[in-house]
């Protein structure tokens, strides 16, 4: 009786601890440094219990005196799999249907370069092809964002070059965003807050007229940088907070992780939604490139306010040996009709 005691005590505290895993949110740990690291990667998660739970019910076959231990704690682990592949499917696992673009409609491309290791003409042959308005390019120095810019205009596309950098040699500290001449003029903000560690670039129209676009790059969820991360992200989630906002890049975050940074039940950060979500494809790993896609995180978004809707969003797969780490993902946003 003991021992079924100590066992069924065992798998009860077991069980508490994988409900946390699964949902760190539900005790406001998603953004503590564990739990944000296994959050990042649910797919591997899924593999890894699954692996797991075979081995155990094995050993549970084969060693009589743990039999009734291991075939729970078996079972735990394979009802763990189900409920977190159950939140990657529930998110969506690739939707790659766009409507046929209108007029006033802006496309947005967004790509962590890792220091424009793709090639100027690899990005600028990327944003010719998807038709981008709007290029995001986190880990980009502004001679790569101008190589890209001239490409383009060779093209019969005009695009203003904007860039904040940190530091001017190390690269992954220049965020680089190129805007079409057809949305009018921008300038970087006069207000000179912006995420730390990292730059996150805003940029608004200079008449007024416009979103405000924002090129993002917070910091990592590193050890060293844990403070820098939760900082940057409840920057981005204050930043859009009423103004018409289109942002993209490198959030270095996944849905859970910004879990309590929306301002509505259907917002990630402030009142700005993520458009992978709204079109299925939110399960969809960006990072790293020699990771399938359904086992790699999904930190990169595009995100915008509710004056825009998403019609379309895919996560790029044909560029994953490009140079870069990331994969580039593609949004279509269609403005609302005023009431």
């Amino acid at each position: 009786m003991l021992r079924r005691f100590v066992s069924f005590v065992l798998l009860l505290a077991i069980a508490a601890a994988l409900f946390v895993v699964c949902f760190p949110q539900v005790v406001g740990l998603q953004r503590s440094y564990g739990f944000s690291q296994l959050l990042a990667f649910r797919g591997v998660l899924v593999v890894v219990a699954v692996v797991a739970a075979v081995v155990i019910l094995l050993l549970a076959l084969v060693i009589r005196p743990v039999r009734g231990f291991f075939g729970g704690l078996g079972v735990l682990l394979l009802v763990f799999a189900a409920v977190s592949a159950g939140v990657v499917v529930e998110r969506g696992t690739g939707s790659t249907s766009f409507d046929a673009k209108k007029s006033g409609d802006i496309t947005v491309v967004a790509w962590n370069t890792e220091g424009g290791a793709p090639g100027s003409a690899t990005i600028a042959q990327l944003a010719l092809a998807q038709h981008a308005n709007i290029v995001s390019l986190p880990e980009t120095q502004r001679k790569t964002g101008d190589e890209v810019a001239a490409i383009m205009k060779r093209s019969g596309v005009t695009m203003s070059v904007l860039t904040l950098a940190y530091d001017q040699r190390d690269t992954a500290l220049s965020t680089t965003l190129l805007i079409s001449a057809n949305l009018g003029e921008y300038e970087t903000s006069a207000d000179k807050t912006t995420t730390p560690w990292l730059p996150t670039l805003v940029a608004r129209p200079s008449d007024g007229d416009g979103p405000v676009i924002v090129a993002v790059h917070p910091a990592s969820p590193v050890k060293s940088h844990m403070a820098d991360w939760r900082a940057g992200l409840k920057y981005l989630s204050k930043l859009c907070s009423g103004e018409s906002m289109i942002m993209a890049g490198d959030f270095n975050s996944t849905l859970d992780h910004q879990s309590g940074l929306g301002a509505t039940p259907s917002s990630s950060l402030g009142k700005c939604r993520d458009a992978a979500k709204v079109t299925s494809n939110a399960g969809v790993g960006t990072w790293p490139t020699n990771v399938p896609e359904l086992l790699a995180t999904p930190i990169d978004h595009v995100m915008n306010t509710s004056d825009y809707t998403v019609t379309g969003f895919k996560v790029i797969t044909n560029q994953d040996s490009a140079g870069s780490d990331h994969r580039p993902i593609v949004a279509q946003l269609t403005p609302r009709a005023s009431d």
